[in-house]
């Protein structure tokens, strides 16, 4: 594939960069996205001048996660939509596919690099924790807020960046955290001034294209191969098929439900306020509930 919708493959200097490219929606996530994200790498990967994979987002953010709206408002066109009784398999496959695109990062047989301004939230973090190595504006913000209701992110990368603890209080909470505390935790590599990421980006990229391919190549993979032996594939199996399940659950549906009446952005907000979310759905917020949230 040489041809993208949703992004930008561009090389220079030994270096491949990636831009996803949909700034309108702050590059969410399309049906045309993952695939792309996957051509673009195996591109670089057969390509002998590139050394080092830089992905990055165009405009104001890297990727503000899948782009839901539609979906979650109710749109039987959205080829996400199921009837009442949820087919699990169905939804299994299109969301492992679509792990196993965004994955194709941590595969890469060459080094990635996210260079992340803006947010990498929801299925932008799962994105962004597929690379190497994040370097991150120090006010950038990452997390996974569906975390709290209607999501389980499927790369399941937090344990694995963080440790236990941390990645419980990232997913018990949904919160987001800036680059600064990101980069103090270890989650990213780094974190910067926002005018500094490019040069900081490059400054390590540039780094990394004097060595040898089969150098960098042998280094990456002995690496990646403790994760697996962590059990990182079978994790990875539970989470997607558990992210189909939030999306289903009664409270998934109650999300749902509010989402179709009072739009996707006020369901999201109430949801990222730390309002309470019923177990086992119940009823609405009522409009008072929803003047009050502002």
């Amino acid at each position: 594939m040489t041809d993208y919708s949703a992004l930008i493959y561009e090389t220079r200097d030994h270096k491949a960069y990636i831009t996803l490219n949909r700034p309108d929606r702050l590059n969410a996530i399309n049906d045309e996205m993952p695939g792309e994200i996957n051509a673009a790498i195996e591109r670089a990967n057969d390509d002998d001048d590139v050394r080092v994979i830089i992905l990055q987002g165009a405009g104001r953010a890297f990727c503000a996660g899948y782009d839901l709206k539609q979906y979650a408002e109710g749109d039987p066109t959205n080829r996400w939509a199921q009837d009442a009784v949820w087919d699990p398999i169905k939804d299994y496959k299109a969301m492992k596919r679509n792990t196993d695109d965004f994955f194709k990062l941590w595969r890469s047989l060459k080094p990635t690099i996210a260079k992340v301004r803006g947010f990498a939230i929801a299925g932008g973090s799962d994105i962004a924790l597929s690379c190497d190595m994040l370097i991150m504006a120090d006010d950038a913000k990452i997390g996974y807020p569906p975390a709290r209701v209607w999501g389980c992110p499927t790369t399941a990368m937090w344990v694995y960046r963080l440790g236990a603890q941390r990645a419980k209080r990232m997913l018990l909470t949904g919160d987001t955290i800036p680059g600064t505390q990101a980069a103090e935790w270890g989650l990213a590599l780094e974190s910067v001034p926002e005018v500094e990421l490019d040069e900081a980006v490059d400054a390590l990229a540039d780094r990394i294209v004097g060595v040898p391919i089969n150098q960098l190549v042998m280094q990456k993979l002995m690496i990646n191969q403790a994760y697996d032996n962590m059990g990182l594939g079978g994790t990875q199996i539970l989470a997607t098929l558990f992210d189909g399940i939030t999306r289903h659950s009664a409270e998934g549906r109650w999300f749902k439900d509010f989402a179709e009446r009072d739009g996707f952005h006020k369901a999201v907000a109430w949801r990222d306020s730390g309002r309470h979310i019923p177990d086992g759905g119940g009823a609405l917020p009522t409009e008072a509930d929803l003047a009050d949230l502002g």
